[in-house]
């Protein structure tokens, strides 16, 4: 273990910027496949939690809808009891003693009338309101077929662009890996946390007249120099990415 770390701590500034800019380049590789797959993978992501969602609403809608099927049921069952009561309050009153006692049921009567009424009510209104349920069901049952459809069309784009790169992109990973442990610890903690903060993934870029490949603000001309000869590794003032020379840049020593 620590003969490797002795090894890699004797190799060269030029050696090193070599192995960097060889890094970069497989990574970047990387970042072109994946550009090609675009959003479709997030477009997948977000067509899968859309029919979650739709699932879900149409899962309560029914659940609302079996409701309010139960409620009309009861309430016809309290119809059917009420008529009843009404019928043997009717049958009382040709029993009754004194006019007190007649009226007194003819007020129960007239109760499970309104009752009756009541139920009635509600339940109309209960079956306009399975209706309006049964629509919007109806509704959300064909945005889920759509989404479904749109998945099913996502995933088969995506599953043929991942056949299609997938094996370059292993390979890449592995060069990744390989070119990765080249470089000391430091290194490649400043690699991977340059890789991450850009937009591009650009953490080593090349000066391109006279410019950072990176942010492109100009690089002072003893600056150039000094990035040319190798001999310290120069990071940008600027974006702070890696400077190795670029086609334009480089001389002969």
């Amino acid at each position: 273990m620590a003969t490797k770390a002795k090894a890699k701590s004797s190799t060269t500034i030029a050696e090193r910027l070599e192995a960097l800019a060889n890094l970069q380049q497989i990574d970047s590789e990387i970042d072109r496949i994946l550009t090609i797959r675009g959003e479709l993978p997030l477009e997948v992501e977000d067509l899968e939690a859309d029919i979650e969602g739709l699932e879900k609403r149409v899962e309560k809608l029914t659940s609302e809808l079996k409701d309010i099927e139960t409620d009309i049921s009861n309430r016809k069952n309290e119809q059917k009891d009420a008529q009843a009561a009404i019928l043997q309050y009717k049958e009382k009153q040709n029993n009754v003693r004194n006019n007190r006692e007649f009226e007194s049921l003819s007020k129960e009567i007239e109760y499970q009338e309104l009752e009756i009424q009541l139920h009635e009510k509600r339940a109309k209104e209960a079956k306009a309101t399975i209706e309006n349920k049964k629509e919007v069901i109806k509704e959300v049952e064909e945005r889920l077929a759509g989404r479904k459809k749109d998945l099913k069309a996502k995933k088969s784009e995506l599953e043929n662009i991942i056949a299609e790169t997938e094996k370059d992109e292993e390979k890449l990973k592995k060069k990744s890996e390989k070119a990765m442990k080249q470089l000391d610890d430091h290194l490649r903690t400043a690699y991977a946390r340059l890789r991450s903060s850009a937009k591009n993934g650009l953490a080593v870029v090349p000066v391109d007249r006279d410019s950072c490949g990176g942010c492109f603000n100009r690089i002072p001309p003893q600056r150039q120099l000094d990035i040319v000869q190798k001999k310290k590794i120069i990071i940008c003032e600027h974006c702070g990415r890696i400077l190795i020379p670029g086609e334009d840049t480089e001389v002969a020593e």
